[in-house]
This record gives C-alpha cells, structure tokens and sequence, in this order.
C-alpha cells in the first residue's frame, strides 16, 4: 500500500493511494497514519481496501489533495535517526574514511515537512546542502535486536528523504553535527509510506536528485556499506525504536560538498528527488 496525508500543516486526512491512481479517504476509519496504526491497524487498512468502498478524495494535480497538499506521510514520529556516512563513494568525496560501525546522528522532528513544502535556506548560511536517502518506517518496537535478521519484521515501510544539511553550521561552528542537521523544513519527507511488503528488496533501490534540473546524485541502495537491516538491528543496540520513528540511511555521492565548485543551495533554486518505487518529491528553495 501507499499511505499518505492530503491536508493543510497539522490538518492532514489520512489516505491510501489506489492502484488506478485515485486517492481513498482512511479518515473514516483510522485516525491518522501514525505509529498506532502502523503497529496494529495496517491489516485493517488493507482490508478496508481489498473490499473497496472506501471514499474518493477529490484530486486536482500531481501534488493536490482537496485543494491542499501533501503533508509528511507518518504523523507523531517520535524521533528520526540519521546514518552518516554509509556509502563508500560519498565518504571518498568527503575524504572521509569509510567507517567501521555505522555513524548515527539525531535530526529534530520539527525538520521534517512535506515532500512538495518550501525549504527555508537559514540566516547566515554559507554552504546549504541536499541528500537523497532512503528513509525506513518502523512499525514494531525494536529493543536489542538479536540479529539483523529480526529487522524485517519491525520495519512498516519505506519513503524518500531529504536530509537537508548546512555545511558551514555542521563541519566549522564546533561541537556536534546537529546545528547543521536540524534547522525548520530540513527533512522533507515522503510523498508516500510505501509499505515494505511493496518493497521485496530495500537493498536494490535506484535514487536520484536534480538540482534546477541538472542531475547531481544517481546511486543504489546496493552501495551502502551497512543494509537497512544491518542498521536498523544496531541502533537498536543503542535506543529504543518505536512505531513512527524514522530512520535515514545515508547518501550517495553528489552532494554540494563533494562537487568541485560547491553547486551549493540558494532561495529560488529547486531540489527533485526520486527512488525506485517510492515516488518523487520537489521542493523550492526559500530565505528563512
């Protein structure tokens, strides 16, 4: 299933997207796509879908709902955790070693944002960044994982990330990354929570960006040093996992910082990401 949210900020219907391209109003029947209803109402949906009935949501465009937009695709996320680091070419052209255990860092809920919303460029910024990553929804409580193995069974599904950066902010102002990794608008998340039983092998995804058209990142998920269940089993080692939380799951090369001449972010420029099966999103640069 593609589960979305189709609404003004903080006022989002849940919906599911039909295989004719329609959208089906859930609001009837669940509350919100959040991490309740990913660790007990998911079979109720599909249900509710097999057996159809489910209202139509009026769709006028390619981004519109009911005259609205679409939100981030999981409400109430408890916490989103970022891996640093996880493919071998985008370390090189950071001229960073690739590390021996994955590289975790934290981004503040209030970053993430619709995949069609403005992104805010902050005050003072010197080096503006983009990521396309591929973001894991989890949808059971995972604690001391035993195996990766078990990893499969806690995951709800997957949607595209943005994991928006300030370079300056994160590598020159001192202390950890997250001055750089947590300003308004930086995780533009979604269209869609495709869940994972649509995604048969998270490991063999194609994702691209564009900035103003020109493509600057083309990798696969297959090139990441440590796999969605390698990941996903070790940061359970370390924290709690909960239904709704995010995890991000690295870039690969292509971002600003790693081009020759920057190619840095400015108001009015236009980032487009896409991954195989999980759809696109497009943001537009703003001033904050």
């Amino acid at each position: 299933m593609k589960l979305v949210r189709i609404g003004p900020a903080g006022r989002e219907r849940p919906a599911v997207l039909a295989d004719d391209g329609s959208l089906r109003d859930l609001s009837g029947l669940v509350g919100d796509i959040d991490g309740t209803l990913l660790a007990t109402g998911l079979d109720a949906v599909r249900d509710a879908v097999a057996g159809g009935g489910l209202p139509p949501l009026p769709r006028t465009g390619a981004r519109q709902g009911p005259g609205a937009r679409f939100g981030p695709p999981v409400a109430g996320i408890g916490k989103v955790v970022c891996v640093g680091l996880n493919y071998a070419d985008h370390a090189a052209e950071t001229g960073t070693e690739l590390p021996s255990e994955p590289v975790l860092f934290l981004k503040a809920t209030d970053t993430v944002v619709g995949p069609y919303d403005e992104v805010l460029v902050p005050r003072t910024s010197e080096r503006t960044d983009y990521e396309v990553e591929l973001a894991v929804v989890i949808g059971r409580t995972a604690r001391y994982l035993a195996t990766p193995d078990e990893a499969a069974g806690v995951i709800a599904g997957y949607a595209i990330s943005n994991d928006v950066s300030e370079r300056a902010f994160q590598l020159d102002r001192g202390g950890q990354w997250d001055k750089g990794k947590c300003c308004e608008t930086f995780n533009p998340l979604g269209p869609w929570l495709v869940t994972a039983d649509e995604v048969p092998d998270p490991q063999a995804l194609r994702l691209r960006l564009w900035v103003n058209g020109e493509l600057r990142q083309d990798g696969s998920t297959a090139d990441m040093a440590f796999g969605v269940h390698h990941l996903v089993w070790y940061i359970s080692q370390f924290l709690v996992l909960r239904p709704g939380d995010i995890v991000n799951t690295g870039t690969p090369a292509g971002v600003a910082l790693g081009r020759p001449g920057g190619g840095y972010l400015r108001p009015g420029d236009t980032m487009r990401l896409e991954v195989d099966g999980l759809g696109a999103q497009q943001q537009t640069l703003g001033a904050a």
